[in-house]
């Protein structure tokens, strides 16, 4: 496949399953960061298009949502690390394992990353570090984007009945761990699309003190390693 740009939000887990994947497939691409507030570096998408991250422009063509750009990816690089086994029983796990981090996972991460004060202002420096925004761009990220994302942590805690994003995101922690057991991935023996989705979710948390969650449970600790050993030996260099 040809080179691919990436239209994110460094702080986007959909993004993060989006770049897990492109990593995995050894796809070259290169990152243009959305302002969350204006969106104007977005390229134009079709009418019925949602104006969000995130997009990739691969061959001509632009693709959105994050589901649909992992089983673009699978289907165009055939010879590549599959997401999508042959085994039908494992096949339907990984589905469904993908569909629950959407439903799931990447609601609860927002909750930790913006849920205090002090996390939204490390959220807005994050965003501001990794950004190619102008100067002044860059300045509104960082005087008003913690009080934004302060409030949409509390907005998406309200909306499912919660008060507290850590123990939310421990659960969901605990379900990764149940599907893991004794395997070396989530759907079994192979990595799969449950792998890609969880991973690359996750990897939007590492600035954050949430991470230590993972990194202090020896088995799921051991799982990150070994998909993100994956990502390092599969990804093609770095295009910006």
């Amino acid at each position: 496949m040809d080179p691919v740009t990436l239209y994110q939000f460094e702080l986007c887990p959909f993004c993060h399953k989006v770049k897990a994947g492109l990593e995995l497939k050894g796809i070259p691409f290169s990152k243009v960061e959305v302002n969350p507030m204006g969106k104007k570096e977005l390229p134009d998408l079709p009418t019925d298009s949602p104006r969000k991250v995130p997009v990739i422009e691969a061959n001509g063509e632009l693709i959105f949502d994050s589901t649909t750009i992992l089983n673009y990816l699978d289907e165009r690089c055939e010879g590549a690390l599959r997401f999508l086994p042959a085994d039908p029983e494992s096949r339907a796990k990984a589905v469904a394992i993908e569909q629950w981090v959407d439903d799931v996972l990447v609601m609860a991460l927002p909750t930790v990353i913006y849920g205090t004060w002090r996390e939204a202002l490390t959220a807005a420096q994050v965003t501001a570090r990794t950004s190619n925004f102008g100067f002044f761009q860059n300045m509104s990220v960082r005087a008003g984007g913690p009080l934004i994302m302060h409030q949409i942590a509390k907005r998406i805690l309200k909306k499912n009945g919660r008060t507290d994003g850590h123990q939310w995101v421990g659960e969901a922690l605990d379900r990764v761990e149940e599907w893991l057991g004794d395997e070396a991935f989530v759907a079994g023996p192979a990595l799969t699309l449950g792998d890609v989705a969880i991973h690359g979710a996750l990897s939007c948390v590492r600035d954050f003190p949430i991470f230590e969650k993972v990194t202090s449970r020896p088995r799921l600790s051991s799982w990150f390693r070994r998909v993100q050993d994956l990502r390092d030996e599969h990804a093609a260099p770095a295009r910006g």
